[in-house]
């Protein structure tokens, strides 16, 4: 279990994520894209305000835990693809057709892993695990 599981603050604040696993992955990616900063100051925001239960749930689905994939980790995938291919991003035109074969496979391959109801399953249970019901 994660060493940072029972976090305790004064006041029953928030513990803030800089200083995290979290908060250097959002450090690291600074300044990659306006989308990627985006991206991170949502999960920031995510990650500092104070959720109920519900919403921690739908978070949880809507991140990386919904049974059909409709999620944020889907989303991410998609994008890969999208990203990868010629058909859909001119910059890869530039590239010899081999090579624009083989990213456009990878990107579809990134999709599909992504994709997977199975990548879902612990999101999906962590989720259920909060169901007061």
């Amino acid at each position: 279990m994660n060493s940072q599981h029972h976090v305790h603050t004064a006041g029953n604040a928030i513990p803030n994520v800089d200083g995290t696993e979290l908060g250097g992955t959002l450090t690291d990616l600074a300044n990659v894209h306006a989308g990627i900063d985006l991206i991170r100051d949502g999960i920031r925001l995510i990650a500092h305000d104070r959720l109920d239960l519900n919403q921690t749930q739908v978070l949880l689905a809507a991140l990386a835990g919904s049974p059909d994939g409709t999620d944020v980790l889907a989303a991410i995938g998609q994008l890969v693809e999208r990203l990868a291919s010629a058909d859909t991003n001119p910059a890869v035109r530039a590239l010899p057709i081999d090579q624009q074969k083989e990213a456009a496979h990878q990107g579809w391959l990134t999709e599909h892993n992504l994709t997977d109801p199975e990548l879902r399953d612990t999101a999906s249970k962590a989720c259920a695990a909060l169901d007061t019901h």
